[in-house]
């Protein structure tokens, strides 16, 4: 990966976010997404009985295990939710099938300008019903002319 062309700072979209400090080219891999390594059921397990609150560090890996960037996370953790992103996350599966070995990155959809904020979609999908509540909860303050006003991804 190229040397780090981004800084965290306040957000107008929300609290912390990354910005480019210089130009970054489309495709560019941008930043690997760290943190502690959990199961579904150790992430069950330290976060269940906490009231949803729209915000979190934690990237779903693949079916075993989760990144939970509460824990050893990197900048990564920062980049805020868009509904018109100019980032998208990767998952790149490690090549002997050790699935604790795979690894996220944050590659950049289109040229990004040097200032721009760094986003991409949280692609968050929940089993429970999208009620009005919910939605409050995991709402998007993205501004874009496309924003649908929650970070949650529509049901099949």
């Amino acid at each position: 990966m190229p040397k780090k062309k981004i800084a965290a700072r306040l957000s107008p979209i929300h609290g912390n976010g990354v910005f480019a400090t210089e130009a970054i080219k489309k495709g560019e891999r941008i930043v690997r997404y760290k943190g502690k390594l959990r199961t579904h059921e150790e992430v069950d397990e330290v976060y269940g009985d906490e009231d949803e609150n729209g915000h979190t560090f934690l990237f779903t890996l693949n079916d075993d295990y989760v990144i939970d960037a509460n824990v050893d996370g990197n900048i990564a953790r920062w980049i805020n939710h868009s509904c018109k992103p100019n980032c998208e996350s990767t998952v790149e599966e490690n090549a002997k099938g050790k699935r604790h070995k795979d690894k996220v990155f944050i590659e950049a959809m289109r040229n990004i300008k040097a200032g721009e904020e760094l986003t991409y979609n949280y692609g968050i999908v929940l089993d429970e019903p999208h009620t009005a509540k919910v939605k409050k909860v995991w709402a998007c303050k993205c501004g874009a002319k496309n924003c649908t006003g929650t970070m949650l991804q529509p049901k099949d």
